[in-house]
């Protein structure tokens, strides 16, 4: 038995599908809803970042907050006090900071609180680790634990790679000639 293709056409039914007036009419119902939605399900809630996360007293640290939607910010911390934060970009969907912590702060850890805008606008709060001492300066802490011979023993190995690499070098130049 053949197979046969049935339009609305075929069938004797004259009514047309429409498919352009239901479309318009969803998407004019989307539209409306979503201008009746109030501004704060458009809107993020803004995210603080403190980095690095981990400092010792006097150490310097980057002040980050992202979906505020203002031109202006603060930060303010027990650890460093308030610091005024600026836009990042002509939109200002990040403002930043940075801000040097306090030499006599207490180990621990201490609350940084980012707010958009003036007083009482949106906050959020994230913690910055006082670690007790600091790194050692100078060289790193790379000859801290090496004795006297150690140092020796490594200055005559890089003297001796120096020297086989001009001995090489010219021993090369010697044979060009």
């Amino acid at each position: 038995m053949p197979a046969t293709l049935h339009s609305p056409h075929a069938s004797g039914s004259h009514r047309r599908y429409r498919p352009l007036p239901r479309l318009l009419a969803v998407a004019a119902a989307t539209l409306a809803f979503a201008a009746a939605a109030p501004p704060t399900l458009a809107q993020a809630q803004p995210s603080g970042n403190v980095s690095p996360i981990n400092v010792a007293p006097g150490d310097r640290v980057s002040l980050n907050v992202t979906g505020c939607g203002t031109r202006t910010g603060k930060a303010s911390s027990s650890a460093f006090g308030d610091v005024w934060l600026a836009p990042g970009n002509a939109e200002a969907t990040n403002l930043f900071g940075s801000a040097t912590t306090s030499r006599n702060v207490s180990a621990g850890s201490h609350p940084v609180t980012f707010e958009c805008g003036g007083p009482g606008g949106e906050r959020v709060t994230v913690a910055l680790n006082i670690t007790p001492g600091g790194a050692r300066g100078g060289l790193g802490g790379s000859v801290g634990s090496m004795s006297p011979g150690q140092i020796a023993i490594g200055g005559a190995l890089v003297a001796g790679a120096l020297g086989a690499g001009a001995w090489i070098l010219r021993r090369r130049t010697g044979h060009a000639s």
